[in-house]
């Protein structure tokens, strides 16, 4: 007798590439509900297993993780290229590496994650549990303060919602996006782009922090001028960053020149170098503000220096969840203040 599907599982026939890795594998006889049942679940595992390797190129690694044996990574892994006809993966000696059609194949994996991630979000919005995930790349100079105390206002009113937070720069974010593994990124200088969608722009200013001790923090002064900074050691971020790009496109027309005697990818090191109450650094205004009342923030006085954006971007043509889209809104509202009124949307 022919095999028949259970009629409200459309999301198994219309998987037609892979339904035969959905039967049992002995052949054995099943019954219209658990045969549907074992479908949903097994093709959800078989395609993590891909996921996972191709996130860490390594089978050893994602059976660990998924904590299942290795050879039954490898056999899953087999058994779906038997059926696409051709290899997901490069076996390599040291590791497993995507080939051109496993790339399309772990995209079209990711995709269907981030869907039914808001389609949970949605049927919970329904039942009015306002809980599911927020998932979200950010500048590092929102980590201190920003960031953690717009997620704890959210929070007040959304407390079952769980966020997951990485830190990085504007070519880290596009990358999450496109690869699924973010819902929003919130970064200076996200340049425009096709796939990228810009929601929100605020400008930003870069700012001088040095120890309240530093002689330049002496007086009533609020600002001053590069030129002032050449003569101390000066401390920087890494080229990543959103700062040290605006800092670098300026110097780069100006005859002042900056005696960079330490770069680093980390803000609380750079932070830690000021005591010494010479050095100077910079950093968005955002993130110069601190509850350390020995690291004061002075505006940047030349004219014509250049002001940064951050950006509050998503995947164009991506519906997010419904608790994403929340979370996204509300941040607008708390942005605005920071660019001297309400964030403009970008075209």
């Amino acid at each position: 007798m022919p095999e028949v599907m259970h009629a409200t599982c459309p999301g198994v026939r219309r998987c037609a590439a892979l339904s035969r890795l959905l039967r049992c594998r002995n052949g054995n006889g099943l019954s219209r509900h658990d045969r549907c049942k074992m479908g949903r679940m097994n093709h959800l595992r078989l395609l993590r297993y891909v996921d996972e390797v191709a996130r860490v190129g390594s089978i050893r690694q994602a059976a660990e993780r998924l904590h299942v044996a290795p050879s039954a990574v490898n056999r899953r892994i087999q058994d779906i290229e038997d059926e696409l006809g051709t290899p997901v993966f490069e076996r390599l000696p040291r590791g497993m590496r995507l080939t051109a059609a496993g790339e399309l194949f772990v995209r079209y994996i990711r995709g269907r994650a981030a869907e039914l991630e808001r389609v949970r979000s949605e049927i919970e919005e329904l039942q009015g549990l306002r809980r599911g995930s927020v998932r979200l790349v950010a500048s590092q100079a929102l980590a201190p303060k920003f960031l953690p105390g717009v997620i704890g206002e959210f929070r007040k009113t959304h407390p079952l919602v769980g966020f997951d937070i990485r830190i990085g720069d504007h070519v880290q974010a596009a990358s999450a996006l496109r690869s699924f593994e973010t819902d929003l990124a919130l970064v200076f200088n996200l340049a425009p782009e096709t796939d990228i969608q810009r929601a929100i722009v605020v400008e930003q200013k870069l700012m001088a922090i040095l120890h309240a001790r530093h002689p330049l923090a002496a007086g009533a002064a609020t600002s001053l001028r590069l030129r002032d900074c050449a003569e101390y050691p000066v401390v920087l971020p890494n080229r990543d960053t959103g700062g040290r790009q605006l800092l670098e496109r300026f110097l780069a027309r100006s005859s002042t020149r900056l005696n960079a005697m330490v770069e680093s990818n980390s803000f609380e090191f750079l932070r830690g170098c000021l005591e010494d109450r010479q050095s100077i650094s910079f950093q968005m205004a955002i993130g110069a503000a601190s509850d350390d009342r020995n690291i004061v923030a002075r505006d940047i006085e030349d004219r014509g220096f250049p002001k940064g954006e951050l950006v509050l971007a998503s995947l164009r043509g991506r519906q997010l969840p419904v608790i994403a889209y929340a979370f996204a809104e509300f941040l607008r509202k708390r942005l605005g203040p920071l660019g001297g009124g309400e964030p403009h949307a970008a075209r």
